[in-house]
């Protein structure tokens, strides 16, 4: 049973507090956790305080009874989710412009300590989220109030995840499949690290109480699997096979990892060189292209080392800004087919040095459709208990996650 929630931002500041039971907790605790910050789970002289960590924001439980710590971890990281899909993003400035909402949603989330209602589909329908209207109409009547006087369908549903008495003209569900690769590569070339995170996320339009089954051809590859709470666990543990009853709307069925990947769909090889008080770079950029597909939104991104005192660089292709705190960014798009992106120049170092020390770290983003690197791939997607047909689509992309190439 948690009994205090608080959205605390990076400078400390306590920017929410909600009392969840009778018994409260001093704010003194917070002073306390930023001493002690070293874990999503700490205990105090008191309290059990779990963290989670989201865009600047840490958001902080506490209790004074022992309870499952995945529990109020997994509770967090909802709350935050959902204020993330609410708000638009998550920020200090958003959470101080909504804060009304941001109460309404954990009043309705959590009950007495326990949490109670945690699907967005059905926190949509009883707390509208912000708009412009909105906005304008508190202003004009004085309510601020956006909790809907009526209670959601799902109340009344076998499933509280979804409406009773949904309908559509035109059924259809969609799934995708959406990678982020993280690697690691070190300054001979070599891969030290290439994993994929994932997530299959649905949308789903369909009449009724519609039984879904959704299976893999390979689902083998997964690791660290996590479900929403529709999936049925007794099907995927005997024969790898997801079975739910879909929210409507868009949600994530399931997220994973895929580990130990043997190549990356893009190359990144830089040189550096330094002698005389001068230092010059050279960057070279390519595709693999194992998988036939373009890749798209390519950038390079590095942080000049502080013993730079000026930098000139230049690109065949695409555009290099330089900002003020010495982040430099390559900015390639679309890598063309007839030659390889580079970049070269030069950098002066710092009076009385001869040669660079401290050599960056290359951060790569690029994205593409079509494909989900993992090697994962869909098999079949089938609806039961419902007599009619429906269409269904399926999609995949991969983007660059934590991909870093060391010099």
């Amino acid at each position: 049973m948690l009994q205090c929630i608080f959205l605390l931002s990076d400078s400390g500041e306590v920017m929410l507090e909600k009392q969840l039971t009778g018994h409260r907790v001093d704010r003194s605790i917070c002073g306390w956790f930023w001493d002690q910050s070293i874990s999503q789970v700490i205990a105090s002289p008191t309290h059990y305080l779990f963290q989670v960590f989201r865009e600047g924001i840490t958001f902080l439980a506490c209790t004074q009874v022992e309870m499952p710590p995945l529990m109020a971890i997994e509770f967090l990281c909802r709350v935050a989710d959902v204020l993330n899909d609410y708000l638009g993003g998550l920020n200090e400035d958003l959470i101080k412009d909504n804060f009304i909402i941001v109460y309404e949603l954990l009043d309705e989330m959590i009950d007495n300590g326990f949490p109670l209602t945690t699907e967005l589909n059905i926190l949509q329908e009883m707390i509208a989220p912000p708009n412009i209207v909105s906005k304008v109409l508190s202003v004009v009547t004085g309510t601020s109030s956006n909790v809907s006087d009526t209670l959601p369908g799902a109340t009344s549903s076998c499933v509280p995840w979804r409406t009773a008495d949904t309908k559509y003209a035109q059924n259809e569900v969609y799934v995708d499949l959406v990678e982020e690769m993280d690697a690691t590569i070190n300054r001979d070339g070599a891969l030290m690290k290439c994993e994929v995170y994932g997530e299959v996320q649905v949308n789903s339009h369909i009449t009724g109480l519609p039984d879904l089954t959704l299976s893999f051809t390979n689902p083998s590859i997964l690791d660290q699997v996590r479900f929403h709470p529709c999936v049925r666990f007794r099907p995927w543990e005997s024969h790898q096979i997801l079975s739910f009853v879909p929210p409507d709307g868009q949600f994530k069925l399931m997220s994973y990892r895929v580990r130990k990947l043997k190549s990356t769909p893009i190359y990144v090889k830089p040189q550096l060189t330094s002698d005389g008080g001068t230092c010059r770079l050279n960057v070279m950029v390519g595709s693999r292209n194992d998988h036939g597909k373009t890749i798209d939104s390519v950038t390079v991104q590095f942080q000049l080392p502080s013993c730079i005192l000026s930098a000139d660089l230049t690109s065949n292709h695409g555009t290099v800004n330089i900002l003020a705190d010495k982040t430099c960014t390559w900015n390639i798009g679309r890598i063309p087919k007839d030659k390889a992106p580079s970049m070269s120049g030069t950098m002066v170092l710092e009076t009385g040095l001869e040669r660079l020390h401290v050599f960056p770290t290359f951060r790569v983003g690029f994205k593409m459709m079509g494909v989900a690197l993992s090697g994962l791939q869909i098999d079949k997607l089938d609806l039961k208990t419902v007599p009619y047909r429906f269409y269904k689509g399926f999609r995949a992309v991969t983007r660059a996650g934590e991909f870093e190439v060391r010099s």
